[in-house]
Order: C-alpha cells, then structure tokens, then sequence
C-alpha cells in the first residue's frame, strides 16, 4: 500500500480549512499535521498568509528537508508581487504558489505534483549520495600505494556498479572534478544536451555545456567547490529539443580533510510541470476573472455539499469573510431565518439525487438587509461518474419578486373589479329574466283566462239549461247539453295536458316504440286531416333504432306538426314525413347546452309552405304564441312539441325559409339494449266483484272521492274511505282486509306515495292506483311504479276509472 504524502502546515488562519478541502478531492492520499514540532518528515511544507517571515521560515525548513517542496499560500492583493520576488530568492526559485482563495481542486492539483516531486527528488539524492560516498571511497583507497592492486580491482566495480546505476536514473547527473572536469554524465544527460557520454566525460563542463546554460550554473558550481551548500534552482536552458526548465540541485562531496573532491549536479526536465502550472494559473485567473465578473454571486459545495468557495462578490455582498460562511454555516450567518428551513431541505434533496437545486430564498446584505435570490447548482461529475464538485450561482430577482407581488395585487384587485362587475350583470340579468319571467306569465295566464272561460262558459252554460230543462221535465234535449259540457270538459283537459307539456311536467307512459309502425298507422287520419290539397308522402327508414317515449304523445305531436304544416300552405302543397337514424356530435351539443350527443330516432316534418322568418322562429317556441288570426288556435302546439320532446331526453328543432318552407325536428333518444316487448292490454269481460273484496279510498277532495266510492259500489266492491294519508295509514295498519288502495298523490303531509310505500311494508302483495291532479308527481310515475301499481292523471271519465280498476284487480301479476 502506497505511502500517504506528508504535509506540514503553519499558519492556522483559515487556510487549513482550504488545505482540508484540498486533500479531500485529492483522494485522501494526504496526512496534514501542524507546522512544529513534527514528528515525520514532511513531503511539503504549506505557508499560510499568517505564517511569520514565510521566506525566512522556508529557507530554515529547505535546509533541514532538502527534497520537500514549500507551497505559499497568498492573500490575492499579494499574490502577484510574492510571485514576483520568488526569482530573487535563490532557494525560492522552484516554490510553489498559490492564492489561499483558490478553489479546492485547484490546491489539490498543486499538492499532488509538488508531493511527487519531493518523493522523486529524494530518490534523486539517494542516488547522488551513493554515488558519492562511492567517489570518496575510491578517492580515500587510492592513498594507499601497497594497496594498489584492490584499488583497481575496486574502481572496477565501482565504475561498472555507477555505470549501471547512471544509465537507470530517469535524472541527468553530472559529476565534475574540482578543477570544472566531468566525471560522469549519464544517458538522461545526453538525452537533455545531445551529447553522448564518450565526448562529454574528461571535458571541462564549460567546454560541453552551452556558454548559456555554464553561466546560470557557474556561481552555483563555485559555490559548491569552495565547500558552501548551494539549494535547487530551476534554470531556463538551451537543450537538444529547444528551451527546457531544468530544476538544478547541486551537492558537494569532500575527503576527511574538509577538501571538495566532487561536485555532483542532478538535473530534472520540469518543463511540462511548468507548463501544467502555467496553465492552471490561467485557468484560474480565467476562472477567477469570470467568478468575479459575473453579475450572480458564485460558490462552490464538495461532493457532500457543504460549500468551500464562495466568491468575490457573495463576500461583498454579505460583509462576511469567506471562511467564516464555509461548510454550511453561510445557512445561519447570510440566509433570512424563514427560509432557512425550506433551503436546507431542498439542498439535501438536491444532493441524493432526487431533484435539481433551483430555489428562492432571501440573503442578508452586508448593511442588514435581506433581497431575493434565484439560486441554481449544476453537478460537476468526475471521470468515475461521482459528482466531484457543485457548481453555484445567486442572481438577484428582487425587482421581479416585487413585480411579480405588484402584478398579484393587481391581478387580485383586478378579479374583484370583475368579480363585482359579473356580479352586477348577474343582478341585471336577473332583474331581465324576471321581467320577461313576468310578462311571460302575463301572456299565459291571459291566454289560459281566455280559453279557460270560454270552456266554462261552455260547461256552466250546459249545466245551467240542463237544470233549467229538469225543472220544467223537458228531459228530450238533455242529452244535447249533456254532451256540450262534456265536449268543453274534454277541451279543457286537453289544454291542461299541453300547458303541462310545455312545462315538461306531463305525466308520461314510456314505452319501447317502433317509429316507424307508429307514423305508417296515422297514414290515414293525417290523410283526413290534411285535405286533398295537400299531398302527403311517407319516407320511412330501413333499419330505424327503436325509441322509448310515450306513443300518445308522439302521435300527438307528428299530428301537431302536420296541422302547422296544412295551415301553412293555404293554397295547398306537398307533406314530407320522414324516419332516419341521427348522431348528434359533440360539437352540435356544445352549441346547443340543453341537447346530449349520442344516436337518436328522428321524425322530421317539411312543409311547402310560406316558412319562417328569424323573429319568428326564435318564437316559435313560446306559448301562446301564434301567427294565425286572433281565435284560431291556442299557440301551445309547438310548445307542447318542445315540451314532450325535452321531457323524453330528446330535442325539437326548426328550420325554416320565407317563400320556401319549413322542416320541424324531432330528436328522440335511441333505446339501447333489447327494448320491451309491446303487449296488447288485456281487455277481459267485466266480473263482479268476488266477495268480500275491499278497496280503500284515500283522497281530500271529498266529492271526488264520494264519486270514486260510487263507482266503486257500481262495481261491487266493500269501499272504504280516508280523508288524508295518517287516517288511510292507520287503516292499512289494522288488521282489515284491502285489496286495493286508490290514493292521491298530492295528499298533504303524509303524501300517497309514502302511504303506499308505508302499508306495502306490512302488506306486500297490496294493489295500488295512485291519482294526480298535480302534474309534477305524476310525472315520477315510470320511476316509481312497480308491479301491481298503477297511475291515473286526473281529470278523468267514471267509465275510465271503472275499466281501470277492474283491469288493475283482475290483470294484474301477482306479487
């Protein structure tokens, strides 16, 4: 295992933090102790800004440990000029430099070249000094004239064994004789100066080496041989491959009488690492001169992300020194206390990998301050795919965090302003549809005064001469005033029925339709209906879907539709009904907010007619409202149409020319699925009531119950009778035989359907016929009736209610 290098450091002013850092990127591979005492020999001895008398203090460390190299690390206002009067200091020429605001891996580079370069120089001086105690061996042998024999045999071996060991030194070594002769020079020697050994050695060194490369050795050599030490220097030489660095060191080799009798010269090619230092002071004052020229403020985190640069202008800025913010105290000493928390946070994260580091927090300015700050880092990763650094800048978004405040407040204020603005249309829009809620209102109940009177004119004026015939026992027109009050009774329940249609709250029997069975059955009333001058045509889809709706009511409609059609064409014209299958898209439903897209049975009517012109299309619609002279007409066909049509799930629709027509619409939703089977209703003979049969009456009107009692007695049935929900509960509960409940709907409090679902409880099998005057109930009639139930819209004929209460007892499936 390879040994650490050694590092001995003075001056504890901060720099060690650096040098700590340092080691770190450099793997490790360094042990650090204080300057004094040590208890190893240093590789490189590390000069703070605060060491005492740096140059004095190297000078006494150089002597003591020749081969260790000396790193000054320099405040940045001084590192120039120090750099500068190294050249002068004769045992300074090869320090190394450095500023102590250096980023890590800059001092890390630094300290693993210098660390080589002492441990090969000591292997250099290893070498020299065998070398040397060699010679004086030899040179002390060769005194002995008796002996002269074993001094050659030994020079022999002494040559063979430095011939071997100065042909393997990677170093030039030169050794000269007092007098300036070269004694050995090695091949590392010939290759620097292109001078092979045979005509180098026995040459005066002035004579072989350049008069250039002589004169920067000469006072060193002298030096040497008048016996003084003389430290390395690195020297700008001439060599065989141009201009070479050649770092010099020079040793003195004397007998026992104190005389210099070798000088020993070994000489190392340090041109590349003066290149490589050359470059990487570049790089860092390229590196410098961005960082501290850039607008942001720039910082640096080891691997585990606890900062060891900060620059320039983050020192500046926050009055703080740098090595007092290093690790991750600048967190308490520059960051506000609200955000240090959240920045902490999102640091750590950043660093396991889990998200990139882009945050806002705000940093304390040197005069106590605080301003926002965008800060980004970006990971720098090594040749191993580790990440070997963080790479950090701050830029100020102040201006923009208040921007971006001033621009919510107005967006906010904005929103209220339109907030109070929507709200004050929505009042004036409300007020608007008030006011035509209120004149609508006005036209239908002035229309339905104007029908409605003239209905009971009808059914007051038949009763009042029919009572005026019995009085004078003239029974032989009765039956004349009879029918009159029955025919206005059946006009005004069919306008009750399209005033319900309009307002979608018809009572509705849905079932499965066949369409097109429907219209080809009404070919011959709507032939009757239409005239002869009126030329009808049927164009009946193949493969129409089937639809579910109330078939009365589309009867109804079609025949509503055709009646428009035959009064718009005055002179006569052609009917086209026709069956398709339709798709509305989602596009159609969004211009059209009340219509779902889906398929859709559609039954479209076209006329020949004068047609429509906007205004009165956009009517059309409306009750009560009708182009046809005053007395013709109700102006509730259309709107019955549309009324149906929305209460099946479906959709009406007008297209319409003047001079040219109009084509009506009718849209009703596909039946999916394998629809219903259409039964015929079962019509069996009337039975009498078995014995003992009871139906229960439960209505608050009490003349139309008296009449549904009479009916009931017709029929032979035990009746009972109950004026609102408790009291027909209270009789379901009893122990009483029922087999048939009549109830209304619309019962205050304890309504017919809470009634009935009450006594189904305790009688599972109970029949039921709910009754409904009000038309929104018995609109939930498809909802909630379940087998054995029933409905009926009041008004309604005795013989109706007679035909349905004897289907209902003896057709329906038992429970």
């Amino acid at each position: 295992m390879p040994v650490p290098f050694r590092v001995a450091h003075f001056g504890d002013d901060g720099s060690q933090v650096l040098l700590s850092s340092a080691a770190e990127v450099a793997g490790g591979s360094f042990e650090i102790a204080p300057g004094e005492p040590r208890s190893f020999q240093p590789d490189i001895f590390v000069l703070g800004p605060a060491a005492p008398e740096p140059l004095a203090l190297a000078q006494r460390l150089h002597a003591e440990v020749p081969p260790a190299q000396i790193l000054f690390l320099v405040a940045t206002v001084r590192l120039e000029r120090f750099r500068a009067s190294l050249p002068f200091v004769p045992h300074m020429a090869s320090a190394w430099t450095a500023d102590v605001a250096s980023s890590p891996a800059f001092v890390a580079d630094i300290l693993v070249r210098a660390a080589q370069t002492s441990r090969q120089r000591a292997e250099s001086a290893t070498l020299a000094d065998r070398i040397n105690m060699q010679l004086g061996r030899n040179a002390a042998t060769s005194q002995a004239p008796e002996i002269e024999a074993r001094r050659l045999q030994q020079l022999a071996l002494s040559e063979a064994y430095l011939a071997t060991l100065l042909s393997e030194a990677p170093e030039a070594f030169i050794a000269l004789s007092p007098e300036g002769h070269i004694l050995a020079w090695n091949g590392a020697a010939a290759r620097l100066f292109g001078i092979v050994p045979d005509r180098a050695i026995g040459c005066l060194a002035s004579d072989v080496l350049t008069a250039e490369a002589y004169d920067q050795l000469a006072d060193a050599i002298d030096m040497v041989q008048a016996g003084d030490s003389a430290a390395a220097r690195e020297v700008q030489l001439m060599g065989a491959n141009g201009q070479r660095w050649i770092e010099v060191s020079l040793a003195p080799l004397s007998n026992d009488d104190g005389k210099v009798i070798t000088v020993s010269m070994t000489l190392r090619d340090v041109t590349a690492r003066r290149s490589a230092e050359a470059r990487l002071r570049a790089s860092e004052q390229r590196y410098r001169t961005l960082t501290e020229t850039l607008p942001q403020l720039v910082w640096t985190c080891r691997p585990d992300g606890t900062c060891d640069y900060l620059s320039k202008q983050w020192v500046d800025y926050t009055g703080i020194p740098e090595v007092e913010q290093l690790g991750l105290t600048w967190l308490d000493r520059a960051v506000h206390p609200q955000d240090r928390e959240p920045t902490l946070e999102h640091w750590r994260g950043a660093v396991a990998g889990m998200h990139p580091y882009d945050i806002e927090f705000r940093i304390r300015r040197a005069d106590g301050s605080y301003r926002w700050f965008k800060t980004r880092a970006t990971p720098i990763y090594g040749d191993d795919g580790a990440i070997a650094e963080w790479f950090g800048t701050c830029t100020d978004i102040e201006d923009i965090v208040q921007a971006r405040e001033m621009l919510s407040q107005s967006a906010e204020e904005l929103g209220q302003r339109v907030e109070a603005e929507v709200a004050a249309r929505r009042e004036a829009e409300d007020a608007l549809r008030q006011s035509q809620k209120m004149e609508a209102v006005g036209q239908l109940t002035g229309g339905i005064a104007h029908d409605f009177n003239n209905l009971l004119q009808g059914i007051t004026g038949s009763l009042d001469l029919l009572q005026r015939r019995v009085s004078q026992g003239r029974y032989a027109e009765l039956d004349r005033f009879i029918n009159g009050a029955m025919t206005s009774t059946s006009r005004a329940s069919a306008l009750t029925h399209r005033l319900l249609a309009f307002s979608r709250r018809q009572p509705l029997d849905p079932r499965p339709v066949r369409t097109n069975s429907l219209v080809a059955s009404m070919e011959d009333l709507l032939r009757r209906t239409l005239g002869e001058r009126v030329e009808l045509e049927l164009v009946l889809a193949g493969g129409l879907w089937q639809t579910r709706c109330d078939p009365n009511q589309l009867e109804s409609a079609i025949l509503n539709l055709a009646i428009n059609a035959r009064d718009a064409m005055p002179d006569g014209g052609k009917l086209i009904i026709e069956t398709c299958n339709a798709h509305l898209d989602q596009a159609y439903a969004d211009q059209h907010p009340e219509v779902k897209s889906g398929q859709y049975v559609c039954v479209a009517v076209t006329d020949t007619g004068v047609g429509m012109d906007a205004d009165t299309m956009k009517k059309a619609f409306e009750p009560f409202f009708t182009t046809k002279p005053i007395g013709q007409g109700t102006g509730l066909g259309l709107s019955m149409i549309y009324g149906f049509a929305r209460q099946s799930e479906g959709h009406a629709k007008l297209y319409s020319q003047l001079g040219q027509g109009t084509t009506s619409k009718l849209y009703l939703p596909r039946l999916l699925g394998e629809p219903e089977l259409e039964e015929p209703e079962a019509r069996g003979t009337a039975q009498p009531a078995e014995s003992g049969e009871t139906v229960l009456v439960v209505e608050d009107e009490p003349l139309v119950r008296s009449l549904i009692l009479e009916v009931l007695e017709e029929l032979g049935y035990r009746a009972l009778e109950a004026a609102d929900g408790p009291a027909g509960l209270d009789i379901l509960q009893s122990r009483r035989r029922i087999d048939l409940l009549i109830t209304d709907i619309g019962l205050p409090g304890l309504n017919g359907r809470q009634v009935a679902e009450a006594a189904r409880q305790q009688r599972p099998t109970l029949k039921v016929l709910y009754m409904t005057g009000y038309a929104e109930n018995a609109a939930l009639a498809a909802g909630f009736l379940e087998p054995g139930m029933a409905m009926m819209t009041k008004p309604f004929a005795m013989d109706a209610l007679s035909t349905r209460i004897r289907d209902i007892m003896e057709n329906s499936p038992e429970l």
